[in-house]
């Protein structure tokens, strides 16, 4: 077998690294090729996987090389609690637009309006995963595969098609903008087509998507609560949408680790 490290060296400048066993876990649930996997304990994360994640168990037992913790630390910039790290393949580009240009559409598209923080952008695309979001999409500088925001996601990068496009790129389908101006949700269904758009947490939308958008609309907030934190906002939003039209398409409610 190929030196794991040699292998992790090979792979590490264009790779994704995944940090901690949970968003190994997530990668390999949602089809992720992954060159190389270690952990300082290997005993202990099979046992975690037998406990948490038994349909991906055998291709744990088949990735994961044991390392010393030294070495481990070497490789990550923040050690993870599980002591496991992988290195995966990002999906192209051209994979993930056609996944948003699919027609028709079986689940919403969310955009993230030039968005500034990093771990509101992977809770975002960690929540969107879990309502079956057909993508995240991301304006602006922001790179929504930046390893701060691949932690924050847990792996479910692999799960939708996560992508940064200009405005004039955005995928087709009605576009609704959250906005505190808009009208409230409550009484609109959300078609399954539906472009969901939300503004950055410092200055909301901008003039661009503003412009492009069918319909604004607001979330319900108590007078004098200035906002909601974006992933809040993307969450109250999809759950709507499930209740209102898309339950059919919606994952079904289960409890899952």
């Amino acid at each position: 077998m190929t030196d794991p490290l040699a292998r992790w060296r090979a792979s590490a400048g264009t790779a994704v690294l995944l940090d901690g066993f949970h968003a190994l876990k997530h990668a390999l649930r949602f089809g992720a090729q992954v060159p190389v996997a270690v952990t300082t304990d290997r005993g202990a994360a099979l046992a975690l996987a037998e406990e948490l994640a038994g349909d991906v168990r055998d291709s744990l037992d088949e990735l994961l090389t044991e390392v010393p913790a030294a070495t481990y630390a070497s490789l990550v910039p923040r050690p993870h609690p599980t002591g496991v790290a992988a290195l995966a393949v990002r999906p192209t580009r051209e994979a993930n637009l056609r996944s948003l240009a699919r027609a028709p559409r079986p689940a919403p598209v969310v955009v993230l309006d030039n968005p500034r923080n990093l771990g509101n952008a992977g809770a975002v695309i960690r929540l969107a995963a879990g309502f079956g979001a057909t993508g995240v999409v991301t304006t602006g500088t922001l790179d929504p595969w930046h390893p701060t925001v691949v932690r924050g996601g847990a792996g479910l990068h692999f799960a939708t098609a996560v992508e940064r496009l200009g405005v004039d790129e955005l995928p087709e389908g009605p576009l609704f903008a959250l906005d505190p101006e808009g009208e409230d949700i409550r009484g609109v269904t959300l078609p399954d087509d539906a472009v969901l758009a939300f503004g950055s947490e410092r200055s909301g939308l901008s003039p661009e998507v503003r412009g492009r958008a069918d319909r604004l609309l607001a979330l319900p907030m108590r007078p004098q609560v200035s906002s909601y934190n974006l992933a809040t906002s993307v969450a109250m939003t999809l759950y709507h949408w499930s209740a209102t039209g898309g339950a059919a398409t919606a994952p079904p409610a289960v409890s899952a680790s």
